[in-house]
């Protein structure tokens, strides 16, 4: 069967993702030889990637599966860089301030590496006695960077991607303003990640939502512009996302609806390609990974799996 020009397309975009991660993986193997020259230039790969493939990248990121035991401080720093320099681009951020706030964003925990590994790798509930040290990665993160020489701009958002809006955030309570830009777009694309993203100590949620938690924002916790950019990029149900259709059939999101975000293209398991909409077939639920294993293991029929899913909610 002949390769689409699209599938061309996903391939290149794996390819490229995985060479990124790998890179990211030797950064947080260790910090002894931190290179801000290599990683800026790796910084500068992505956003040509982003600017020419952005869609595949997403796809890409989204289908690859996290490998057993690999270091999460990496795939975590890695996925936050791409949602970060994403929103940067959608809000006309000058090319070299990009450049800024990706590296920001790769190093943003590059503090954790300052911690004893069972303080962020382990099953853990930091309210108790990890809390301390996880709540002090953003200044040993700072620290480090500034040790080196690192432009402020970038040592800064590292400090303050923890803070919040409302000033509930952590270390110093900044507020509004006092925060910068990068700071405030590296806190959203991090949330966003970590609530969307599988870890050993919590079930994956998926990223529709984790999209409507960060638009709800209830407790005025991000900029707002920030938000609406993120969903203005990222879509109610980003690339990649696996869902169920009206007609029982499942699939990934494949691409986005820019007339209507509610009805995506969606790639069933046969690579047959699906565009939704209200008058045929549309999205039913979302998956989560462990609820695409029960279907395929038949563990119910599927007339009682689509009736178990949760509902899509009318509006986001």
């Amino acid at each position: 069967m002949k390769t689409s020009a699209k599938e061309n397309k996903i391939q290149e975009a794996e390819k490229f993702y995985a060479s990124f991660l790998k890179f990211t993986q030797s950064v947080y193997a260790g910090i002894g030889l931190l290179d801000i020259d290599s990683i800026t230039k790796m910084t500068a790969e992505l956003r040509n990637e982003i600017q020419h493939n952005c869609r595949f990248l997403l796809y890409a990121m989204n289908c690859i599966e996290p490998e057993k035991n690999e270091n999460y401080l990496a795939s975590h720093a890695v996925r936050t860089t791409v949602i970060a320099m994403i929103i940067g681009r959608h809000l006309k951020i000058a090319p070299h301030r990009q450049l800024e706030l990706g590296v920001a964003a790769l190093l943003h925990d590059i503090g954790m590496l300052t911690l004893p590994p069972e303080a962020y790798i382990n099953e853990l509930d930091i309210k108790a006695k990890n809390n301390e040290l996880i709540i002090n990665h953003p200044v040993q993160g700072y620290n480090l960077l500034k040790s080196i020489k690192c432009p402020p701009a970038i040592s800064s958002a590292v400090l303050e991607h923890h803070e919040r809006e409302n000033g509930s955030g952590y270390p110093r309570q900044l507020k509004g303003e006092q925060i910068s830009v990068y700071g405030k777009i590296i806190a959203v694309a991090c949330s966003y990640e970590a609530l969307s993203a599988k870890r050993s100590y919590k079930k994956m949620k998926d990223q529709h939502s984790g999209i409507v938690e960060l638009v709800k924002n209830k407790e005025n916790k991000y900029d707002i512009n920030i938000v609406r950019a993120l969903v203005a990029t990222f879509s109610i149900y980003p690339i990649g996302m696996h869902v169920l259709l009206s007609n029982g059939r499942q699939g990934r999101i494949y691409d986005i609806n820019p007339i209507n975000q509610h009805y995506p293209v969606v790639k069933l398991d046969d690579d047959m390609l699906v565009f939704t909409s209200a008058e045929s077939v549309s999205i039913s639920s979302f998956l989560t990974l462990e609820e695409i294993e029960r279907k395929k293991q038949g563990w119910c029929s599927a007339k009682d799996f689509i009736s178990k899913q949760r509902p899509v909610p009318a509006s986001a």
